[in-house]
């Protein structure tokens, strides 16, 4: 099987209801096919993933190592579309129900939802069409389709493309994260075979980017080649849309509050204070004992208005009854904070971390001013409750190895540690 091509939702199906009534004939009766064709759907999905998903015992059809591993991440793929199935049922008036043979047959065409997906992220009917190598007017009977099927618009038609309506919006995040858990699949079967690949997406927040995801990238580079590792470098709001979607692994930064209602989980990893930087040549840079007055009529480079640590950093000045002042340049981006400060006399609010090698090798300097009650927790943001790939826990677990070297220097560790 390709790796980057989905398996068949409707053996899947087939493959999960068998696992559970331990017999192709009830799973048959449920579904309400012929025998026959369930085993000839699980005869295509073992061909697909190229292992024995099923063996025959006295006591009916079991699941082999692998049978289990996919039967995994089927309950969650069919979790998200059997929610996605009530909720336009609902949605209709109709009955509510949620037995795994109320699923609609519309949400069970796996290139169909690839589409969908590709068109609520494109927003343009050809670039979905050339993605899938599919033709327009396949693309406009797949959209009726899916729009007949759960009974509501999904897409508003405008000169500037395809929008997703509201009820659209909700739609599309059941199909990306039962896509997303259908893409682990291949992963998890090579796993067990003694493989870890794939590809892995990390949501880089600034306290994450210098020192630990660099340091856990290579890490993982060195031991595992079949690992291919992006980065998003979006906000954080972006970010968590992503996540909840599945199209983002996990996000490696300063965490925020951890809302038990929120459907993510954090994990802390380690503790960073706020300090301010300079250029080593600054005015102030030899100057002891400096107080936030003194500081007050310089220009700054500071965190965008609604991040965390700029709140942080006002309330240095409002606790001694001083005007905030006003950024030069509001920025969370590190290459244009190393260049602001070593060519003008700008001063940054950041932690120490974000430019530590600059740090290091004298090019900026910490300024001797004490910033209080700006410690912020450093970790991973993840769906509560998920699963994450080989790949993902692999670059996760080297996370941790790397904080844990950050955090005492003398150690020296592996990832098979």
């Amino acid at each position: 099987m390709n790796p980057r091509e989905l398996l068949n939702l409707a053996y899947l199906r087939a493959f999960r209801l068998v696992a559970q009534t331990g017999s192709a004939t009830r799973a048959a009766a449920a579904l309400f096919r012929a025998q026959s064709a369930v085993t000839r759907s699980l005869q295509e999905l073992e061909a697909a993933v190229g292992e024995t998903l099923l063996e025959r015992r006295p006591s009916g059809m079991l699941p082999t190592p692998a049978g289990r591993a996919v039967l995994q991440r089927c309950e969650r793929i069919f979790a998200e579309l059997e929610e996605l199935g009530q909720w336009c049922a609902a949605r209709q008036s109709r009955r509510r129900t949620s037995t795994g043979g109320a699923l609609p047959a519309f949400l069970l065409n796996t290139r169909r939802l690839q589409l969908f997906s590709a068109l609520a992220r494109h927003r343009h009917m050809p670039s979905a069409t050339q993605t899938l190598g599919l033709s327009q007017p396949a693309v406009s009977s797949a959209i009726r389709i899916m729009e007949t099927g759960a009974g509501m618009q999904l897409f508003h038609r405008s000169p500037r493309g395809l929008l997703l309506t509201s009820e659209g919006e909700t739609f599309v995040l059941h199909v990306r994260r039962a896509l997303n858990e259908l893409r682990h699949i291949p992963d998890d079967l090579a796993a067990l075979r003694g493989t870890i690949q794939g590809d892995v997406t990390v949501g880089s927040l600034p306290l994450g980017r210098t020192l630990i995801l660099p340091g856990a990238i290579a890490r993982v580079a060195a031991q595992y080649p079949g690992v291919r590792i992006v980065t998003d470098e979006s906000a954080y709001e972006t970010l968590v849309a992503g996540l909840r979607a599945g199209d983002i692994d996990f996000v490696l930064g300063a965490l925020r509050p951890n809302d038990a209602s929120s459907g993510l989980a954090n994990e802390r990893l380690m503790s960073e204070d706020m300090v301010v930087i300079a250029r080593r040549d600054h005015p102030l840079a030899q100057m002891r004992g400096l107080s936030l007055k003194e500081l007050s009529s310089a220009q700054w480079v500071l965190p965008r208005s609604h991040a965390p640590a700029h709140g942080m950093f006002e309330a240095q000045f409002k606790r001694w009854k001083l005007k905030p002042p006003m950024p030069t340049v509001e920025t969370a981006d590190l290459a244009v904070i190393r260049g602001l400060l070593t060519h003008t006399d700008m001063l940054a609010a950041v932690s120490a971390q974000q430019l530590h090698y600059e740090c290091e090798s004298g090019q900026i300097v910490v300024l001797d001013i004490a910033m209080q009650n700006t410690r912020r927790d450093i970790g991973l943001t993840l769906r509560a409750g998920g699963t994450p790939s080989p790949a993902a826990r692999v670059l996760i677990d080297a996370i941790r190895l790397t904080v844990d070297q950050v955090n005492h220097p003398a150690r020296v560790n592996t990832i098979g540690d």
